[in-house]
């Protein structure tokens, strides 16, 4: 992505120039056609915590490393030009909010994204990405 252009379409975003409603008049039928779909609190708590998580370049490296195969942390540390302990250390994270699990096969250990949520949530944002891009 395009940094300048990124930072140009934050700064229109956070800008007080940002289009707002004149009139001030609630529209009652819409707001009550989605009162089951505006999440509830303690749920949006739970995706920002998963989303905040994903906010670190070095994790979602990882995740990127893990899309199509699973890697030990020799693997990864070597293909992140991480040292194993912060490898370790973001795994531990990750492994915390159920973003990737592992297996264990003798003396190694052997991690991949946890489930096909997961992939799908990464392809999705990498398609994205690359259509915006493109």
């Amino acid at each position: 992505m395009d940094k300048h252009k990124g930072k140009q379409d934050f700064d229109l975003f956070t800008s007080s120039d940002a289009p707002t409603c004149d009139t001030h008049i609630v529209h009652l039928d819409n707001v009550r056609s989605n009162q089951t779909e505006i999440l509830p609190t303690p749920k949006a708590q739970q995706m920002a915590e998963v989303f905040g998580m994903l906010a670190d370049t070095n994790r979602l490296r990882l995740i990127s490393a893990l899309f199509s195969q699973e890697l030990c942390v020799c693997d990864l540390a070597a293909l992140t030009k991480m040292t194993e302990s912060a490898v370790s250390h973001q795994l531990r994270l990750l492994k915390a909010m159920r973003l990737v699990s592992y297996r264990r096969e003798g003396r190694k250990v052997y991690y991949r994204l946890a489930d096909s949520h997961v992939i799908n949530l990464y392809r999705s944002i990498t398609e994205h990405l690359d259509e915006s891009n493109g």
